[in-house]
């Protein structure tokens, strides 16, 4: 079984480590030794202009915007800015005209992100901690119960442009003891960090409905709560997934989601499941869905994606989006093998949607 592990936290969690270990992380005491050192550049590029360069200025800078609440980085980049000015009126050599515009710009461009960041409530180094945090929970609800041997699932999932946070995401769950898989695999409305945001409440919440509710039921209550929140992009599609593993009977519920695809291994054929009828959730508040039912065989695989998959074609057809998948799914899923990532690479989408590809397979 290949279950999704959250992201190592890396460089952020050393770093705070070392702020905490240091006893740095008073705003007072960073600010007050970075504009110190900005006077000693300073200092150093009127003296020894051939030892320290005017970009020093940049460095400090960067380092500041990394550490440093607004207000701090506001008083940090008033007195890089007050020294390049200085530096540039009594004549310094090395600061010419083209650096005095780059360092003005630089400091503009940090305060603005920090102005952002601020509003995000998201400051300084626990600012990016929390960030990591929101991604390692929102992983953390994907993962797959342990499964019975011979059952497999499989998933990929890629934001927009590379971005840290994706508006897709997957919940999975198990009942009766391990007999019942349950997989929700939801696209929300929107991209990056807003999309991450509504996706991680989301996904908590869909996590406890998963286990709380029939599964003939869950479709409906994740409306409810969707409407509830009255966001103003406030819908998701979603396609629900129930399958009994001792028989490998399986249930396929979808609100506006593009419909699940199983390969039969007996034939090699395709089938589209056909659960499109519902409209998406948070739309409307009289919301009904009729399920599909399935059966897995040894051998089957039944595959769920997001639109993002299948939207990358020029015309934007989405039955042609849908063959394409299919094609590229037999060729990597025809020899019993293959992988999510396999099938989201071949597929070849755009990076300006979140995609995501999700396999259950039985061997």
């Amino acid at each position: 079984m290949r279950v999704a592990r959250a992201p190592k936290r890396g460089l952020l969690t050393r770093a705070s480590l070392l702020l905490r270990r240091w006893g740095l992380r008073s705003q007072q005491v960073l600010t007050a030794a970075m504009v110190a050192f900005a006077v000693l550049v300073v200092a150093g590029v009127r003296l020894y202009p051939d030892w320290v360069p005017p970009s020093s200025l940049l460095l400090l800078e960067l380092v500041a915007a990394f550490l440093l609440l607004l207000r701090p980085l506001v008083v940090v980049g008033s007195v890089v800015l007050a020294g390049t000015f200085w530096l540039w009126w009594v004549g310094t050599p090395t600061l010419l005209p083209g650096i005095v515009v780059v360092i003005s710009v630089s400091v503009a461009a940090t305060i603005a992100f920090a102005r952002e960041r601020s509003r995000l409530g998201l400051q300084g180094v626990p600012g990016d901690l929390m960030l990591v945090d929101l991604r390692d929970r929102l992983a953390a609800h994907g993962r797959v119960p342990r499964l019975p041997d011979g059952w497999h699932v499989d998933s990929v999932i890629r934001s927009a442009h590379g971005d840290g946070f994706s508006g897709d995401f997957m919940v999975a769950g198990s009942r009766d003891g391990g007999k019942f898989l349950e997989l929700v695999l939801v696209d929300v409305s929107g991209k990056g960090l807003g999309a991450g945001v509504r996706s991680l409440q989301l996904s908590g919440a869909f996590g406890g409905l998963l286990g709380a509710l029939r599964r003939e039921d869950f479709l409906g209550a994740a409306n409810g709560y969707l409407l509830d929140q009255d966001w103003e992009e406030g819908f998701a599609t979603a396609i629900h997934v129930a399958v009994d593993l001792p028989s490998g009977d399986y249930w396929v519920s979808s609100a506006g989601h593009p419909p699940a695809v199983q390969r039969h291994a007996g034939s090699g054929r395709f089938e589209v499941v056909d659960s499109i009828g519902s409209p998406a959730l948070g739309i409307v508040a009289d919301f009904v869905c009729t399920p599909r039912s399935g059966r897995l065989e040894r051998g089957d695989v039944l595959m769920l994606y997001t639109d993002g998959v299948i939207e990358g074609g020029a015309d934007g057809d989405l039955d042609q989006g849908i063959d394409r998948l299919m094609g590229v799914a037999d060729r990597v899923l025809s020899p019993g093998g293959g992988h999510a990532a396999q099938v989201l690479t071949g597929v070849r989408a755009g990076d300006d949607d979140d995609r995501a590809v999700v396999l259950i397979r039985r061997d």
